[in-house]
């Protein structure tokens, strides 16, 4: 029995960055302490005798990497506790701009979690990152929903969506998501973990507070929530409930931090009155 479910999201910033020797401890040791139950990794390595995610987690997850690479071996993955199935992946370089990250996709697997949840579908996206490429994020964000949608097949599963969007909530792709406007003809729902515990909070994952934010390319940054963690909506709402959500890797540890971003875990529960039905 698993009463609810953990999931993280967190860029782990490449290897080749800010002294990854000490930041590597710090996210080894945050990852054994949170215990997620799935994780979306972004900007993780793999190749030449290097499989950063397997070496962070450690034992007892299986996972999954976006087709993609950069030529340093950088892209993304997702684990998990529970079997998975056949992974199904989107393109998400969509044209006309041909510099778009080489890893952009939608990554889908059916994970086996174990009762009261049950099968669920989690879904990892990164779209591109690029500033002014608000045009480019909402296409990707069109086609991930409908790609999401030809993985359930009409079926009755839990949705759970994760990643670094490199948007923010006000954003048009953001908006989209979690059902404030329609894109192309296309709308969804899907509930926002963070925004749905704390609505005043504007909870910046990539923030000039984290020294790495102000050394690293985008030294004028000033300050955004672009990690997110989202449940599919039915009907009548979400088919999980928020049980908890927080920040993760937001401080240092003995002057080291983990990422140039912060983490988002999220404890999502079956909810004792299901939504489209009568308490």
């Amino acid at each position: 029995m698993a009463d609810q479910l953990r999931v993280m999201t967190i860029n782990l910033l490449a290897a080749d960055q800010a002294d990854y020797e000490a930041r590597r401890v710090v996210l080894k040791q945050g990852l054994e302490s949170w215990q997620p139950d799935i994780v979306a990794l972004q900007e993780t390595v793999w190749g030449n005798g290097y499989d950063q995610a397997a070496d962070l987690l450690g034992d007892g997850y299986a996972v999954v990497r976006h087709l993609g690479q950069e030529s340093d071996g950088v892209g993304a993955a997702l684990a998990s506790r529970w079997p998975m199935g056949k992974p199904a992946q989107v393109d998400l370089r969509l044209p006309p701009r041909a510099d778009l990250l080489p890893w952009a996709a939608a990554l889908a697997v059916e994970i086996e979690a174990p009762e009261p949840i049950g099968r669920l579908l989690f879904v990892h996206r990164k779209p591109t990152w690029q500033v002014g490429f608000a045009h480019e994020r909402e296409q990707q964000s069109v086609a991930s929903a409908r790609f999401v949608e030809q993985q359930l097949d009409g079926r009755d599963l839990h949705v759970v969506l994760a990643g670094d969007f490199d948007d923010t909530p006000d954003s048009s792709s953001i908006r989209f998501w979690t059902g404030r406007q329609s894109l192309d003809g296309t709308s969804v729902a899907y509930r926002d973990a963070w925004e749905a515990l704390h609505p005043e909070d504007p909870g910046h994952t990539f923030t000039p507070e984290n020294p790495l934010v102000r050394a690293g390319q985008m030294p004028l940054e000033i300050g955004r929530r672009i990690d997110y963690v989202m449940v599919r909506c039915g009907t009548h709402g979400p088919t999980l409930d928020v049980a908890a959500c927080s920040r993760v890797f937001d401080e240092p540890v003995d002057g080291v931090w983990g990422s140039d971003h912060f983490g988002v875990v999220a404890d999502l529960r079956v909810p004792d009155h299901p939504p489209g039905s009568w308490a």
